[in-house]
């Protein structure tokens, strides 16, 4: 190993422990003495439950990690947008794994928390996943109830998609855990099977100091909306339990007596491990993203015996594509290549640039995936398409705009790895957030933005320069160096993975070593949703 290998080494792993750091963080939710708090009551806290209830020894992938982070710090912050969610197993059923964090803000929806949990349901609904609700929830983050109530994607949607679910038939199953109010206290009885911890669940339409406010009344919330009240008196739940386990217990009980559904048929055979060790990923990737070096070898780090059938392999070589497998299950994949290459026209093609042929390449072997029911696998670390006379006259646009329906026009399900950059329209040719993959994650490595930060730093200079001249203000050589490094440092931590995953634009992050594992339950996941409509790219311009 050369010492550029030891540097790129080196620096991964102080990225991948500063995520774990900040995963650490965030797994104490409000902090110690809010758990502390909770286990007094008797209860366990959102993550304790999601531990206790999935299968052990099994994989777990937990989504949103990062969501909200570094924002709603005006209100002291919100760890994981206040909700721990994720794709797991439960009585060996794979299945999708909601719980409120009651010790962040109460477990209150901020308008992001909705949004999370809208994309968990996003996520069984495509794959027809059981999806269980453990709730423990203040409701609305009334500060914030602007930003969360009325809008099409707002807190309303999440009932929407509850009856949605019911009618196609995907198991859901709710735990009220601690407390249900308002809008809320549908999602439970709108689920298949609703339960109730008795003495901490309780469930209502509006608390005893409301009720207090509204109609005078005087009464306790245990009276009011407790576990005897809602199973015995309304018959709103279905079963009471005694407490946290006991009620976790009984919806593994549940999860056991689910029957299996017609799945894809996606080909899957054995698994066995790359040949060559995933952990030289870590050398591999470069410590700068704007450095070269080959995208094939980071996929023989990630694939079944390192086999990769490469499609085309002499041409339109800025883009790799081919057939493989991960963890048994045969894959389709698509790879930005980051080396600076030859064209057979004899031009020089720089990497993670699309090009013409590039383009053409891939559409067609996205149709043909498509045509073999192969999933496919996006690699992304693209800086865009071409540009300049040669690429326009060459027909870049129409190029692109095949390989960019031909994609999103896939019926076969899609997964997204950003391994490093993803700006502009590459992200979206290359299967960004907008194109629906199934999921859709970074490594720490990985920076988003429209374009890569010292081009978008000098164009955001420049207008800046030309409002303070316009004002009057004298532009020193000393100002607009204080000026670039304002803008550059703020656009820098737009670019970050954090930021992207804060805002849900990925779902998580992840150790490279972790890729294998996140696409083969993925396919898992998606094999259980059979494709129903046929492929079609539609008009295309040739």
């Amino acid at each position: 190993m050369d010492i550029n290998f030891n540097k790129n080494e080196d620096a991964i792993k102080l990225k991948i422990a500063e995520m774990k750091r900040r995963l650490a963080v965030i797994s104490l939710g409000g902090g110690k003495k809010k758990i502390k708090k909770e286990h007094s009551k008797g209860k366990l806290t959102a993550r304790e439950r999601i531990e206790y209830l999935r299968d052990q020894k099994t994989n777990f992938i937990e989504l949103g990690a990062f969501v909200a982070n570094d924002m709603y710090e005006e209100y002291g912050g919100c760890p994981a947008a206040g909700v721990v969610m994720g794709i797991g197993y439960v009585s060996g059923k794979q299945c999708i794994i909601v719980a409120n964090d009651a010790t962040v803000k109460a477990g209150a929806w901020f308008p992001i928390t909705a949004k999370k949990n809208l994309r968990a349901q996003e996520i069984a609904m495509e794959n027809n996943l059981p999806i269980i609700y453990l709730v423990d929830s203040a409701g609305v983050f009334l500060p914030l109830q602007d930003e969360i109530f009325p809008d099409k994607e707002h807190f309303g949607r999440i009932f929407r998609n509850n009856a949605r679910m019911s009618s196609m038939g995907i198991t859901q199953i709710s735990a009220v855990m601690g407390s249900c109010v308002a809008g809320g206290a549908y999602l439970p009885i709108m689920s298949d099977d609703s339960l109730i911890v008795d003495k901490t669940g309780s469930i209502f339409l509006a608390g005893s100091y409301l009720v207090k406010a509204a109609i005078g009344e005087n009464i306790d919330n245990e009276t009011l909306g407790g576990a005897t009240t809602q199973c015995e008196i309304s018959g709103v739940t279905d079963y009471k339990a005694k407490d946290d386990k006991d009620c976790l217990d009984r919806i593994r009980r549940i999860m056991s007596k689910i029957g299996d559904r017609e799945n894809a048929g996606f080909n899957r055979v054995e698994a066995e491990e790359p040949t060559e060790n995933p952990e030289e990923i870590y050398g591999i990737m470069p410590e700068k993203r704007d450095k070269p070096y080959k995208v094939r070898d980071i996929i023989s780090r990630l694939v079944d015996k390192s086999e990769f059938d490469e499609y085309k392999a002499g041409f339109g070589q800025s883009i790799i594509c081919g057939l493989s497998r991960v963890e048994g299950w045969a894959v389709g994949i698509v790879a930005n290549e980051r080396l600076v290459i030859k064209s057979k026209k004899g031009e020089m093609q720089f990497g993670g640039v699309i090009y013409s042929d590039s383009a053409d390449k891939a559409a067609r072997f996205i149709m043909n995936c498509n045509q073999k029911k192969i999933p496919l696998v996006f690699l992304q670390d693209v800086t865009g398409f071409m540009v300049g006379s040669r690429s326009e006259h060459g027909g870049i646009i129409k190029d692109g705009a095949k390989m960019v329906n031909a994609m999103a026009n896939s019926v076969v399900p899609k997964f997204t790895v950003i391994t490093g950059n993803s700006f502009g329209a590459g992200n979206y040719a290359m299967c960004g957030k907008a194109y629906d993959p199934r999921l859709i994650v970074a490594w720490p490595t990985a920076q988003i933005a429209v374009m890569g930060g010292a081009q978008a730093a000098k164009v955001l200079l420049q207008i800046e320069k030309t409002s303070l001249k316009s004002k009057g203000e004298e532009i020193t050589p000393e100002r607009e160096a204080e000026l670039l490094k304002t803008i550059t440092d703020r656009y820098n931590k737009q670019m970050s993975p954090y930021y992207a995953a804060s805002r849900l634009w990925v779902d998580s992050i992840i150790d490279p070593l972790e890729t294998r594992k996140v696409i083969s339950m993925g396919i898992e996941m998606a094999n259980k949703a059979p494709i129903k409509e046929a492929y079609n790219v539609g008009v295309l311009q040739t």
